[in-house]
């Protein structure tokens, strides 16, 4: 039964999906309107990374500021520094565990939010998703600072409570960082989801319900496939932003809990190696690439394309 209201779905999307063709010569004149957004990308973007790039493969020299030298010495640093690998391994692993939170916790908060039918309710949703994004992700760390430290509320309510004799370390551990990052990547990956459950038409739940699927097969063998397209554009953007979090790994982690992108600062600002503090911005970037065409890749063999 499944099988037949998913291929069913799926006649049907196809049929309806069929955009209208725009004249040749609109696509024409219209081509003329990217000029500037690609200018901008090619001298705010591109020309940076060019620059980063040669970096990248100089020489480090501490009393010169100008670029010289031609070397993959800084690569083989990384490659060749288990510390350095470590901190790549438990930047991803962080990442990904934020991203798979923020999926399960913002797919069905999307979904509620997509299917509530009263203009002033769904506004308010809308609203309380996206307030928190109003805040600086400083703020935001000094807040969970407030909350997670050792005398902070969370413990001050556990221990009052009863549930604690003592106050347990939050700060400055791994926990506290995911939290922090859900807390920052949470509203990205529900207004993400939100959107594309809007362009879902309830048809297809109609359909699958009446051909005798109950509501979690109708729901994981119809509309989630349809929005598969909105939940890998929100899982890219979650783990990208984790992958190059700055300021909660900082506040919230602490000295001692590294991760890429503090590491990329430190070696820029603090230790003014900006070869290596390249190296490692391209390793990062190019390790992310990596894994978002593999993972794109994946997804087009199993729902088509995206």
């Amino acid at each position: 039964m499944g099988r037949v209201v998913e291929q069913g779905v799926q006649g049907v999307s196809r049929v309806s999906a069929a955009p209208a063709q725009p004249p040749a010569g609109g696509r024409t004149r219209a081509g003329w309107l990217l000029l500037p957004s690609l200018a901008l990308v090619l001298v705010g973007l591109l020309l940076p990374l060019v620059l980063l790039a040669r970096y990248s493969v100089a020489q480090f020299e501490p009393a010169e500021t100008a670029i010289s030298g031609l070397t993959l010495e800084n690569y083989a640093r990384f490659f060749g520094d288990p510390f350095y690998l470590w901190i790549l391994a438990r930047t991803l692993t962080v990442a990904l565990s934020c991203t798979a939170i923020c999926l399960l916790l913002g797919l069905p908060a999307a979904y509620v939010i997509s299917r509530v039918t009263r203009p002033g309710l769904k506004t308010v949703l809308i609203l309380a998703t996206v307030i928190p994004l109003l805040m600086g992700n400083a703020v935001r760390a000094a807040g969970w600072m407030m909350l997670l430290a050792d005398r902070g509320l969370v413990n001050s309510v556990l221990v009052f409570g009863g549930i604690l004799s003592d106050p347990v370390r939050i700060l400055y551990t791994g926990t506290a960082v995911v939290i922090g990052l859900i807390a920052v990547l949470l509203p990205f990956m529900i207004i993400s989801l939100q959107s594309v459950f809007d362009g879902i038409g309830e048809v297809y739940e109609e359909a699958a319900l009446s051909m005798g699927a109950n509501p979690w097969v109708t729901f994981f063998r119809v509309t989630v496939p349809l929005a598969m397209p909105g939940i890998f554009s929100g899982c890219l953007l979650c783990f990208v932003l984790a992958v190059n979090a700055y300021a909660t790994p900082v506040l919230i982690g602490g000295p001692s809990f590294q991760m890429m992108g503090p590491k990329v600062y430190e070696q820029a600002i603090k230790v003014y190696n900006w070869p290596f503090a390249a190296s490692l911005a391209f390793i990062l970037m190019g390790v992310t690439l990596v894994l978002t065409l593999l993972s794109s890749l994946t997804l087009q063999k199993r729902y088509g394309a995206l």
